[in-house]
C-alpha cells in the first residue's frame, strides 16, 4: 500500500475517506474495506496532533445552482508570520462548483486591492452573477459598490453576526485554516502565498469532494462546461 503511505504524508489532513476517493480517482480500485484494514494498521486512523488557534464554527448548507459564475463568496482571514507581524488574506470562492478562485495575502487588503483581484479572476474565469460578502470596511467602500454596479455584479450582503449565510465559503476557510495557517509557521509573506497557491491548486484539482461524489471542483467545474457549455453574453 505503499501509494496510501505516500498519499498520507503528502496530505496529513485528509481522513480515510478523502484518501479513499483520492485513490480511485488514480485508478486504484481497492476495496474500502481491505484498505481501512490497511488504514488501521497503519494506525493512520489515531487522532493527529495540530494546534487549536480558533473555535470552529457551525455551518449550514445553502441551497445554491451547481453551476459556475453563479454566485461567488468573498471573505477575509487573519494570521501572524513567525516574528509576529499580522497579515490578511482575501479569498474568492465560487460556490457552485466549490472551487477556490484566489487567495491574495498582504499586511494590508484596501477596496482597490479586492477590486483588483476581482478583475483578475473575471479576466481568467468571466464574470459572476452576485457576490456573497459580509459587511467589512472594504466591501462598503463606495470605490468597490460603483465597480460592482458598473459590472453588473449583484451584492449579497450576509446578516451581521450570521456567519451561516457564509457557509460555502467558511468551510472552505476552516479547511485553509487547518492545512495551511495552522499547520505552517511562516517566516515571510512570500512563503505564505507559495504554501497557499500550492494548496489551493491541490484542492481545486485533487481534493476529492462530497458533493460532486468524490470528483475535485475543477474536474466537475470542466464536465459541467462540457454537457452544458455557457452562453455567451454581453458585458
Amino acid at each position: 500500500m505503499a501509494a496510501l503511505t505516500t498519499l498520507v504524508a503528502a496530505k496529513s489532513r485528509w481522513g480515510f475517506w478523502k484518501c479513499y476517493g483520492r485513490l480511485r480517482l488514480d485508478g486504484q480500485l481497492w476495496n474500502h474495506k481491505r484498505l481501512w484494514r490497511v488504514y488501521c494498521q497503519l494506525r493512520l486512523n489515531l487522532p493527529r496532533r495540530t494546534k487549536k488557534r480558533v473555535p470552529l464554527r457551525l455551518r449550514h448548507p445553502l441551497t445554491v445552482m451547481p453551476q459556475p459564475k453563479t454566485v461567488w463568496a468573498v471573505d477575509f482571514m487573519s494570521d501572524t508570520l513567525y516574528g509576529g507581524r499580522r497579515f490578511r488574506t482575501l479569498n474568492i470562492f465560487d460556490e457552485g462548483v466549490r472551487e477556490g478562485l484566489a487567495i491574495e495575502v498582504d499586511t494590508s487588503l484596501s477596496a482597490e486591492r479586492v477590486i483588483r483581484v476581482l478583475e483578475q479572476v473575471v479576466a481568467w474565469r468571466g464574470r459572476p452573477q452576485a457576490l456573497r460578502l459580509d459587511n467589512g470596511p472594504e466591501l462598503l467602500a463606495e470605490r468597490f459598490l460603483t465597480w460592482c454596479a458598473e459590472w453588473g455584479i449583484e451584492l449579497r450582503y450576509i446578516q451581521p453576526g450570521k456567519q451561516n449565510q457564509h457557509a460555502f465559503i467558511e468551510r472552505f476557510n476552516r479547511t485553509y485554516r487547518t492545512e495551511v495557517l495552522n499547520a505552517s509557521v511562516f517566516e515571510s509573506l512570500e512563503q505564505v502565498r507559495e504554501i497557499s497557491g500550492e494548496w489551493l491548486q491541490s484542492y481545486n484539482e485533487e481534493r476529492p469532494h462530497d458533493a460532486f461524489a468524490g470528483m475535485p471542483p475543477a474536474a466537475y467545474r470542466a464536465q459541467l462546461e462540457v454537457t452544458s457549455p455557457p452562453k455567451t453574453t454581453a458585458t
